[in-house]
């Protein structure tokens, strides 16, 4: 009877969530029929007629398509790389410093803008960055001219990747100082005993330790590939950079709310989730093979 009582307490715990789940991401499902039809808002989605694949062969004859993929699998792909790169280097060089007083500040100092929001982090480099910003000022002072970064296709990848690295690196960085304090201090004194440099201590024990964990965290992100930001670059590009910068997410939304071609927005949504999940279970595939690591 106990037992009975507490399950029946946990299912009553649950039920919140499990309603917020229905609403939230189930119910929004029947949506998926719009990449099917020819959807007209005043007759709804039953009534619209249906058409098959049309908007998906639509989606692959627009002349932007490979751009997009282009744009969404390079700045996800740098961004992947340079939150996994920066975040190591930079926990490996504090690592190194022994006064721990300085090393808390700075590690404590670099975590913060994880809790910015892009929206304060993109007036943030739009004021930076403007003509007239303290970069523009800085190489006007120097004998440079003046460069208009937001209106600039090609330095606009940049911009978005750098930034994101600067906003997240900090957390990341988290990750791997949890795995430096892991590492045996027993291993470094036999090193030091055997006349190992730091250098050798650094790339025999360091290195190799944490790098299991440096794997793990590259192939769960694999899975976020075609996740290239979508609020951070709504919130910072603009029709000028629009070929440089357009990605999946950023051409959805501009498809289907300015130009109101919801049926080949939802299409496009629809092919970016089927990629994504394949690219979760390889990812997630890869992490059980090379780190043992399951959440099944």
């Amino acid at each position: 009877m106990l037992n009975k009582s507490f399950a029946k307490h946990y299912c009553l715990m649950l039920l919140p969530g499990l309603i917020w789940l229905f609403f939230f991401n189930l119910f929004p499902m029947y949506g998926i029929l719009t990449a099917f039809k020819d959807f007209n808002p005043g007759i709804g989605i039953l009534k619209s007629p249906w058409i098959g694949w049309e908007n998906f062969q639509y989606m692959f004859e627009l002349n932007d398509s490979k751009i997009i993929f282009r744009n969404t699998v390079a700045i996800a792909f740098a961004k992947m790389v340079g939150n996994l790169i920066v975040p190591l280097v930079f926990a490996l060089m504090l690592n190194e410093v022994k006064n721990r007083l300085f090393s808390r500040t700075v590690q404590t100092a670099v975590y913060l803008p994880h809790f910015l929001s892009w929206v304060i982090v993109a007036g943030m480099m739009l004021d930076i960055f403007s003509y007239s910003g303290p970069v523009n000022q800085a190489l006007s002072g120097m004998g440079f001219e003046r460069i208009l970064f937001f209106a600039d296709a090609q330095m606009f990848p940049f911009l978005v990747v750098g930034s994101d690295i600067w906003k997240e690196f900090g957390f990341n960085a988290i990750i791997f100082f949890a795995a430096l304090t892991s590492i045996n201090p027993e291993m470094y004194e036999a090193a030091a005993i055997d006349g190992a440099s730091q250098w050798k201590r650094l790339t025999r024990i360091t290195i190799p330790s944490i790098m299991p964990v440096a794997v793990l965290l590259a192939t769960l992100s694999l899975g976020n590939i075609l996740n290239a930001g979508f609020e951070q670059i709504l919130l910072l590009y603009n029709p000028v950079v629009y070929r440089g910068s357009d990605v999946i997410d950023t051409f959805v939304y501009r498809l289907g709310l300015f130009d109101r071609q919801y049926g080949p927005a939802a299409a496009v949504g629809l092919f970016k989730s089927g990629i994504s999940l394949l690219l979760v279970s390889l990812s997630y595939f890869m992490a059980y093979r090379f780190s043992r690591y399951r959440i099944f």
